[in-house]
């Protein structure tokens, strides 16, 4: 993450401009992601909500290209979420928490799911979000996202990742403290 970025959690305001202009590029090139949603009010969040745009950036900056997938019609709230084809590439080779992490005494990852997407202000995917993103498009057909994971499942050591293969969403296992080059985090914002 960009220091200067995260001391302040603001975007300078040409740097929002960009980001806001990436995201209505986007936008309007995957309509399927969100029909129905107007730019104009999308937008209009974006310029209300300084510290999100600086999420948002930290999420275009790793790789994530986040684009709308939905609004809250109880919060009023927009959903961002990931939508590069694969894992975001400056998120990869990363283990699922800190615990794990630490618990590598050899070839440690030098981070871990859980604390990026935190310092990002953003949340990891749940099944259920993974899924419905799947609905979307077809996403991680290389490469493979961990995902939010029961405390049950969590104590025993383990974790949960996602992928698509053979168009079909699977959701399995791994040690916790397991990275690998092809898996990273897909992250959730609202707006």
């Amino acid at each position: 993450m960009n220091n200067l970025l995260a001391e302040t959690k603001k975007v300078p305001p040409e740097t929002q401009e960009a980001l806001i202009s990436t995201l209505q590029a986007r936008f309007a090139k995957h309509k399927q992601r969100h029909e129905g949603l107007v730019w104009a009010q999308v937008q209009a969040k974006l310029e209300a909500s300084a510290e999100k745009c600086w999420s948002l950036q930290e999420m275009e900056i790793t790789g994530g290209e986040p684009d709308v997938i939905g609004f809250d019609e109880q919060t009023g709230e927009y959903i961002f979420c990931d939508c590069s084809a694969e894992s975001p590439k400056r998120r990869r080779s990363i283990c699922f928490d800190r615990e794990a992490q630490e618990s590598r005494k050899e070839h440690a990852p030098k981070n871990n799911a859980v604390d990026m997407a935190a310092a990002m202000g953003i949340d990891l995917l749940t099944e259920e979000q993974y899924r419905a993103l799947q609905k979307l498009g077809e996403f991680d057909l290389k490469t493979s996202s961990w995902i939010q994971t029961p405390a049950a499942i969590r104590k025993l050591g383990g974790a949960l990742i996602c992928d698509r293969r053979y168009n079909h969403v699977f959701v399995y296992h791994n040690g916790a403290q397991s990275y690998y080059s092809a898996r990273g985090f897909r992250g959730i914002l609202r707006v």
